[in-house]
């Protein structure tokens, strides 16, 4: 099969087309033939050296795609020969094929082509992980999104809004604040015009917002819990912009305020806090949004498989399109 090689690390030149046995299905896994992969900046920074599989996970990049199921592992019974699906990975998705535990694979939902689910499960997954924590809040809350035109960003107002939450969203360019509030945001700001906390505390009157995601990190963190409302959450999700920061711990304790940070892929497949139990719960509670139409994906930014390179050099110049980007085989 055709997959992306890594060549060292280092800038998009180390990516190459290279072959690879097809993989056989193990023990309750499903062998996906690969239509797409999804493209996350994890991706960058697994080239770059910064983000290492885990343990016995290939080192293909790739945490999402979508396809058809063409192989059942011994034990795996959900999914048939055939099934449109999209899944959650730990690694491999930059290929032809891909073997996957059951566990990690959803159903493509209704009103959504094949290729626009490679886009789907990372996203879907690492939000509602961070904004159902321990449970949703409810409709009437308040949503700020920093990086509003990226896929993540762009899902995350999506999503908020489905909910019925106010969301606020920040971009770097006039045309990422347009893209978020073509997703739903009620307003966005350019962050290079504008502190984001004043534009919060303007459109809230003082209060702030109850829940922040957060991609920036260490130099937006004391800003971040200036922007939340007293009994507010602030869902770290990425360190784009440092991973240090000195917090006074006396504003977390007068305010009731919560850092929570996350990722997925170093997750265990099965049990609590499991891949597992966060897929099934996107299943429950983001598919029918989805299939109602109350969301829809937005701007999926499809690029031929042999293009990685020129792909990756896009995001790293941040001249890629707003949305979510996907790499597609068949092109």
């Amino acid at each position: 099969m055709r997959v992306v090689e890594l060549d060292g690390f280092g800038g998009p030149e180390v990516l190459g087309i290279g072959r690879a046995p097809v993989p056989v299905p193990g023990e309750g896994e499903v062998l996906i033939r690969v239509v797409a992969a999804g493209f996350n900046r994890a991706d960058l920074v697994q080239r770059e050296g910064g983000y290492p599989p885990p343990p016995g996970i290939t080192d293909v990049l790739g945490l999402e795609c979508s396809g058809t199921v063409v192989a059942l592992g011994p034990g795996a019974r959900r999914f048939g020969v055939g099934d449109a699906v999209c899944a959650l990975l730990a690694g491999g998705g930059y290929a032809e094929y891909a073997a996957v535990p059951e566990a990690q694979v959803l159903p493509v939902p209704g009103g959504v082509d094949l290729v626009e689910a490679a886009g789907l499960p990372e996203v879907a997954c690492t939000l509602l992980s961070n904004f159902a924590h321990p449970e949703l809040p409810p409709a009437g809350s308040s949503l700020l999104v920093h990086g509003g035109s990226g896929g993540l960003g762009g899902f995350a107002v999506q999503l908020g809004a489905a909910l019925g939450w106010r969301v606020f969203a920040t971009a770097g360019s006039e045309g990422g604040v347009e893209h978020s509030l073509a997703a739903g945001a009620e307003a966005a700001s350019n962050y290079r015009e504008e502190d984001f906390v004043e534009f919060v505390r303007e459109r809230t009157g003082g209060r702030g917002v109850d829940l922040v995601l957060d991609v920036v990190g260490g130099s937006y963190l004391q800003r971040n819990l200036a922007a939340l409302a007293v009994g507010g959450r602030l869902a770290m999700v990425a360190a784009l912009g440092g991973a240090t920061a000195e917090i006074d711990l006396r504003v977390l304790m007068r305010r009731r305020l919560t850092v929570h940070g996350s990722t997925l892929r170093a997750r265990p497949v099965h049990g609590p806090g499991s891949k597992e139990e966060t897929v099934r719960a996107v299943e429950r509670t983001v598919w029918p949004l989805i299939e109602s139409g109350a969301l829809r994906p937005l701007a999926v930014h499809r690029v031929p498989f042999a293009r990685v390179r020129e792909l990756h050099e896009r995001h790293g110049d941040r001249t890629v399109p707003p949305g979510k980007s996907v790499l597609v085989l068949g092109e």
